[in-house]
């Protein structure tokens, strides 16, 4: 099934339009995430002055970061958010299954990427996700990492990437495009960008990317297995208590 769909969807040219909305919220997205991507360092010492601890700086510089881009791109796509959940409305159990399958399916690829590259890796953006929830209590966390945060990133790399600049360019470059600079982003400027690094973000990029197109380029669906996905990542990190968790850590190290 290549669509959600019984019949193949009526064309809506209007809603794959880059709009004005769109130019703001990648504007945002880029300017933020650069900023910290380039200056990180030398803006991290001003913001903690006007926070209690790192962890709390942390926490408010993504809870602005995503929460301003999440604006945008909810007014930006609010149309194609209210036809793709129509779409799935339509359809509740192969949400409900399929969800989850594509869930595992992204933690196997994963599992078997990292294998065939090698020694496992922890990012540094992974580590400081880590550490920040064993700092920051779960109802702050889940509405940054669970329900901003994918949303974000879905609409950047699959609604825009792929379902917007596949207008212009050829949808296969799009889908590699969105893979790639996926990866990327989630290590730029916090670690050496190397394929070890990347392996775990292009395997999530790519079972995203699929699960997009899959669908008839249901951008929520994707955000639901990417909001899934990192849903399970929390509950997993909160269940462990920190001091098996760092034993785990310095196992893995």
């Amino acid at each position: 099934m290549a669509t959600l769909h019984r019949r193949p969807p009526a064309p809506q040219p209007h809603l794959y339009r880059f709009t004005p909305l769109d130019f703001a919220a990648l504007a945002t997205y880029v300017v933020i995430a650069g900023a910290f991507t380039l200056a990180g360092e030398l803006l991290a010492p001003l913001i903690q002055q006007f926070s209690p601890s790192p962890a709390a700086a942390s926490y408010v510089v993504n809870l602005f970061f995503y929460a301003s881009v999440g604006i945008l791109a909810f007014l930006a796509a609010r149309q194609v958010v209210v036809r793709d959940l129509r779409v799935l409305a339509t359809r509740p159990w192969f949400t409900v299954l399929m969800v989850p399958a594509a869930v595992i399916v992204m933690m196997i690829l994963t599992a078997l990427v990292v294998a065939a590259g090698g020694e496992a890796q922890t990012s540094a953006n992974q580590a400081g996700l880590q550490a920040l929830m064993q700092q920051v209590p779960a109802w702050l966390i889940v509405p940054v990492l669970v329900i901003l945060g994918p949303f974000v990133e879905e609409y950047i790399f699959r609604h825009l990437l792929i379902g917007k600049l596949s207008r212009r360019l050829n949808i296969w470059l799009c889908c590699a495009l969105s893979v790639v600079v996926f990866a990327g982003i989630h290590i730029a400027g916090q670690q050496a960008i190397t394929l070890t690094a990347l392996l775990p973000y292009l395997a999530m990029g790519a079972t995203l990317v699929f699960v997009y197109v899959w669908t008839g380029r249901n951008v929520m669906f994707s955000y639901f297995v990417h909001a899934a996905k990192n849903l399970l990542a929390v509950v997993f990190i909160y269940a462990i208590p920190p001091e098996l968790f760092e034993q785990l850590q310095q196992v893995q190290a």
